[in-house]
């Protein structure tokens, strides 16, 4: 902003505002640049962590750290460089890393942060959520909404990661968070291959009637990778066939959704997955709110503010409000997207450009 207007500089304008101080007032005319800018300035910055450095540590932590009561999960959280040392990736959202090893069960407990997990390589892990078991497997999203009481149990001799994401930040800043400790163990050591929300609720186009009542967040525990593959494998066939199918050329997407509602699948996160074809980039856009990606499987880079990096499997970057982004695809390129979106768009902040190119 303009400090053309700013007041002179005397003795009794000094007088006045150490008035403020001592009654806790601050003048809006010193900041209001900070305040309201021209455009978002977030201090939250564009970065990628690379798979092939966040695993190892993962794994040496499975070797050092316990699993239990007080620490609850050996979960690594994702600090933005930008936001000093709390351990958030944007403002709104939470990312980390969580790590099982064999035959190991994480204790039940339950917040009214909203949770999901996404596993990008592994199986043999159930979370177990309100007493139901789900399978965790290659490519699921998995969701554990607030306050539903949750634990994981490894039902085999290897380990497991996968990504979790939360809305900690959101909640933390704005003193809505509740925390209460469970069983020691979990409700149900069962590992069957669906659970009792996918049998009742994932069956197409159809809705059970003993259900009929709409959920802040979707009863689907999980969204199984073998129908989000063919359903963006048909978008990608139905392009090939000249139908428009696709959000852009060579670019299929999906957004996983609360069946009761047809919104997105908790009320602060907004889950995506996205299939590049060999080849493809997109355009060049700006967003207001808060986006991660994880590679699911692939090459391929994304363009943050101008600067480019090659991204693998498992590799996370994080894209701040506003920031200008662009993906390119070497081969195949599949990722996995969560948001802050049902937030901004719920409070009417939502804002995006598309810019031309040069």
């Amino acid at each position: 902003m303009d400090n053309a207007m700013q007041p002179e500089d005397t003795p009794e304008l000094r007088r006045l505002y150490q008035g403020f101080a001592e009654h806790h007032l601050n003048p809006l005319w010193t900041q209001i640049g900070d305040l309201m800018p021209r455009h978002p300035r977030p201090r939250a910055v564009a970065h990628v962590w690379k798979w092939a450095n966040l695993y190892p540590l993962a794994q040496r932590s499975g070797d050092l750290v316990p699993v239990g009561r007080g620490g609850e999960r050996r979960a690594i959280g994702l600090a933005n460089p930008g936001l000093g040392r709390q351990t958030y990736i944007t403002p709104t959202l939470w990312c980390a890393i969580q790590y099982l090893g064999p035959r190991e069960t994480a204790p039940e407990h339950r917040h009214s942060q909203n949770a999901f997990r996404f596993v990008v390589e592994g199986e043999g892990v159930w979370t177990v959520v309100n007493g139901d078991p789900v399978r965790m497997s290659r490519g699921d999203f998995l969701l554990t909404p607030g306050w539903c009481f949750h634990g994981h149990h490894n039902d085999t001799d290897q380990p497991m990661a996968w990504i979790d994401g939360l809305d900690i930040p959101f909640s933390f800043q704005n003193d809505v968070g509740f925390f209460e400790f469970g069983a020691d163990r979990v409700t149900d050591y069962a590992t069957p291959r669906y659970s009792r929300g996918e049998r009742l609720w994932c069956h197409p186009g159809l809705r059970p009637l003993s259900q009929l009542q709409n959920t802040a967040a979707s009863p689907i525990g999980a969204y199984r990778w073998d129908v989000t593959d063919a359903a963006l494998t048909q978008q990608l066939l139905l392009e090939e066939e000249g139908q428009p199918a696709t959000v852009a050329q060579g670019h299929a997407a999906v957004r996983y959704v609360n069946p009761t509602t047809g919104g997105d699948v908790m009320p602060t996160i907004r889950a995506e997955f996205h299939r590049l074809r060999e080849g493809t980039q997109t355009q060049t856009r700006r967003e207001v709110g808060s986006t991660v990606f994880q590679v699911f499987e692939g090459r391929g880079a994304v363009v943050m503010d101008g600067e480019r990096t090659r991204l693998e499997t498992g590799d996370i970057f994080v894209i701040p409000s506003w920031v200008a982004w662009s993906l390119e695809a070497e081969t195949l390129f599949d990722l996995f997207r969560f948001s802050d979106a049902p937030i901004i768009e719920r409070l009417n902040f939502q804002r995006s450009l598309i810019e031309a190119e040069a």
